[in-house]
């Protein structure tokens, strides 16, 4: 009854003798607190919207535009031609009408100035011309590109922009002429088929444009008229949330340490820094303090896909899954030995200093309780098929003491696992790396709430990493928080885009420069409050939920087992000589992995590069096909006697040039892949077959690859810094038959390559590709210095 009684904040009792009032002040004063932060994000989320819907302008603008012509009108001149005298004939009589008339023309020109400088903003970001023109030493701009930049410069340069403030001047993602689709299309199918088979594909492309094609095209120009983006939602709802398959492995994806700096060996510190580090990267999205991502400095990326970092779960169904986002989350849930606890990140309305949480990390860690029945594989179902998954989440976690604990997980701020394993790096023996990719990826089928939009992985040696859920964004977003958070933590002695990206820059930026270690490898600071005790979540699964759950884990276990993971660390060279060669970075990686794979796989294949769409609103990815006509005939050269190093140069470059056109035809909105893709999702409401569109939606990708994007945050120089460089992340393979990889150009001299694919399948061995990943790096630049030796 003790504790019944101290639950209650407030009873009322009446009797014979009167009213009985009694109240918990310390309760109350934190429901009150609670909705005070509550109103003020409110308040905050308003202003902040208010100044981005100005932007350029700002309410200062405004309040300086209306006292200067109020100034000028009441001095005897009149700068409105007019306008205060006719609004004045509306207002009260006397000075109050005159003040009146003043503020409205004031504002309202105000309001035309920046209404016009928005439309002109939307304008002049449609331009592409710029990315089409090489840049570098000799070469310069076009009079057009030069005369956008001054206008681009002009007209954005008024404030500081805020995260959202491009968000109402990004243009809309163009949809391309169903003719230049089928065009690019089948140029880029050419090396890959035969002369017959080719003539066959050709003719079915033919009658596809010339019949359905173009009823499809029509309704898709119909949803550009209306929908802000004519892909992301469909990309979203049929790509992610209603496959069917679980998604560890086949969809999530994971990012791993600085693996060249290890600040603290100490877990609980190392978790309660990066802890605060994310939760402050939080509060930056919310207030809007995090600037949008600017290319050149000028050419702003679209930031909507923020607003789903954090408090976000995807919740399964059985056509179709669904994400839950919450607006704030006052505590993280933490996984640990089994055990899962609600941890609160907030004290009396204030974010927990580094110091308090490594106290709070530190009780979960010397808690001896046991789990109850079934907790300790409890998220082997979050990396089940997904209609299984929801069946046992309706009928055994829907309602009582299992539903409240369930929604402690899936709407914290984010999952966090103290891990009872240790994770190492060593030159030497690459099996170290691997085994620590391998647990980033999926861990052991059941310690990482796969639902979540992303786990923090804490080792219990300090490593850490992260692994992330993908429909509600793409990497790139995450790798930003984990380069910021490392940055910060192994620059005061302590050290996951897209993304990988920002999410993961910024936390690993916040940990590594700003809150430290003490000599002993603890956080800094001291704690000087009695804090609330982290609250072990209660279950109560029945018999037929944890045969549920025992069967889910050996499904998950049949799945990781069949992995074959190997990560490649080339410190042969980097980006500093892929620029001597006058050719692009991501382009010269590109055709290596074409040679590699036509040496490991004997022929080419169709082969998958993601692309960003961010210049456009809402824009997510586009896929560029790196095997090309071009590609192909380098390939081929390398292993032809009868080939000069010099024609294979030519051809080297000839296919990179190829490569860099496909890679911006995707970022401008002319890409391939995503127009097919929303054809095909018409014709199937329409209940319409297309054998043009089924082969094509058909094709497996048996090359995925994909590059970690890294310096999106200044607060990362690798050059002064190169110790804190990211091993970047990965993903497995998308085909039964292929490779998954990914690359991060991590400095100017070191490349990681993260290769996955299936054991099960005879045709692949990843520490193969892996080894020919290396070889053809090697081989180019041996052409290129064979042919300095001899002085060309």
């Amino acid at each position: 009854m003790a504790e019944a009684h101290a639950a209650v904040a407030f009873s009322l009792s009446v009797s014979h003798e009167g009213f009985n009032v009694n109240f918990d002040r310390e309760v109350l004063n934190l429901i009150w607190l609670s909705g005070k932060r509550s109103w003020r994000k409110r308040g905050q989320r308003i202003y902040n919207n208010i100044r981005c819907g100005i932007y350029p302008g700002s309410l200062k603008g405004m309040t300086v535009s209306v006292a200067t012509l109020s100034s000028a009108y009441y001095a005897g001149y009149d700068p409105s031609c007019g306008l205060i005298p006719l609004v004045q004939k509306f207002m009260p009589a006397g000075d109050v009408g005159k003040g009146l008339s003043c503020a409205v023309v004031g504002v309202g020109i105000w309001g035309g100035t920046i209404f016009t400088a928005r439309t002109l903003l939307r304008l002049l970001f449609n331009y592409k011309g710029w990315m089409y023109e090489e840049r570098g030493k000799g070469r310069s701009v076009s009079l057009a590109t030069k005369m956008w930049l001054a206008a681009v410069k002009i007209l954005s340069g008024w404030n500081h922009p805020m995260l959202y403030s491009f968000q109402g001047s990004l243009p809309s993602l163009p949809l391309p002429s169903l003719d230049d689709t089928m065009t690019r299309y089948l140029r880029s199918v050419r090396p890959l088929r035969d002369d017959a088979d080719y003539a066959r594909l050709e003719k079915l492309a033919k009658e596809f444009n010339q019949g359905i094609g173009n009823k499809l095209q029509r309704y898709l120009v119909l949803k550009t008229w209306w929908a802000t983006n004519y892909v992301s939602d469909w990309w979203e709802e049929y790509v992610y949330l209603r496959g069917r398959s679980p998604i560890m492995v086949n969809s999530n994806f994971y990012g791993l340490d600085a693996i060249l700096a290890h600040p603290t060996k100490i877990q609980a510190a190392r978790a309660a820094n990066v802890t605060h580090a994310a939760l402050l990267f939080r509060r930056a999205i919310e207030r809007q303090d995090l600037e949008p991502i600017m290319i050149q400095g000028l050419v702003p990326l679209c930031s909507w896909q923020y607003e789903r970092v954090f408090n976000t779960t995807r919740i399964p169904g059985i056509q179709t899954d669904r994400l839950q986002h919450l607006d704030d989350s006052t505590w993280i849930a933490v996984y640990h030995k089994g055990r899962y606890y609600s941890m609160p990140t907030y004290y009396r309305n204030r974010l927990m200093e580094p110091a308090e949480l490594q106290v709070m990390f530190e009780r979960i860690l010397a808690d001896t309780s046991v789990p109850s029945k079934g907790e300790e594989k409890l998220a082997a179902l979050t990396a089940w098929e997904r209609v299984h998954w929801a069946k046992t989440r309706r009928e055994f976690f829907s309602k009582g003491v299992n539903r409240s604990s369930l929604d402690s997980i899936e709407k914290s701020a984010f999952v966090l696992v103290l891990d009872d394993e240790e994770y190492h790096f060593d030159p030497n023996d690459s099996s170290k790396l691997n085994h620590f990719a391998q647990r980033m990826l999926h861990g052991n089928g059941y310690d990482r709430w796969f639902d979540k939009s992303f786990t923090i992985v804490i080792a219990k040696n300090g490593r850490m990493g992260f692994n992330a859920e993908h429909s509600w964004s793409d990497a790139a977003i995450l790798a930003h928080m984990w380069e910021f958070v490392l940055a910060e933590d192994n620059f005061n002695g302590r050290s996951d885009a897209p993304i990988l990206g920002h999410l993961w820059e910024h936390c690993l930026g916040e940990e590594m420069f700003t809150y430290g270690y003490d000599a002993q490898g603890n956080t800094n600071g001291s704690v000087e409050v009695e804090l609330p005790q982290p609250k072990k979540l209660k279950w109560e699964i029945p018999t037929e939920a944890l045969e549920a759950i025992e069967y889910a884990s050996n499904c998950a276990l049949v799945l990781l087992n069949d992995v074959d993971l190997k990560l490649v660390m080339f410190n042969h060279y980097g980006k500093g000589f892929m620029k001597t060669c006058r050719v692009s970075p991501d382009a010269f990686i590109q055709m290596a992995l074409q040679l590699a794979y036509f040496r490991d796989a004997g022929k080419f294949n169709l082969t998958y590069e993601a692309s960003m769409t961010r210049l456009f609103k809402e824009g997510r990815t586009e896929t560029v096909r790196p095997c090309t006509i071009e590609s192909c005939a380098w390939v081929r050269s390398m292993d032809d006697q009868s080939k000069t190093g010099e024609q294979r140069i030519a051809l080297l470059r000839d296919a990179c040039r190829r490569h860099q056109l496909g890679y911006q035809n995707a970022m401008v909105g002319s890409g391939i892949d995503r127009h097919l893709f929303c054809l095909y999702v018409i014709s199937k409401y329409l209940e319409i077959d297309s054998p043009f569109l089924k082969e094509v939606l058909s094709e497996p990708w048996r090359l995925s690859t994909s590059q970690t994007p890294h310096g999106q945050t200044t607060k990362l120089d690798l050059v002064k810094h190169p110790d804190c460089i990211s091993a970047g992340g990965g993903f497995g393979p998308v085909a039964d038959d292929g490779y998954g990889v990914s690359y991060i150009i991590a400095g100017e001299d070191v490349l990681f390559f993260h290769v996955s694919s299936k054991k099960s399948s005879p045709e692949t061995d990843s520490e193969r590709f892996g080894q020919n990943i290396v070889k053809a790096l090697d081989d180019i630049k041996s052409m290129f210095s064979s042919l300095k030796k001899n002085g060309a």
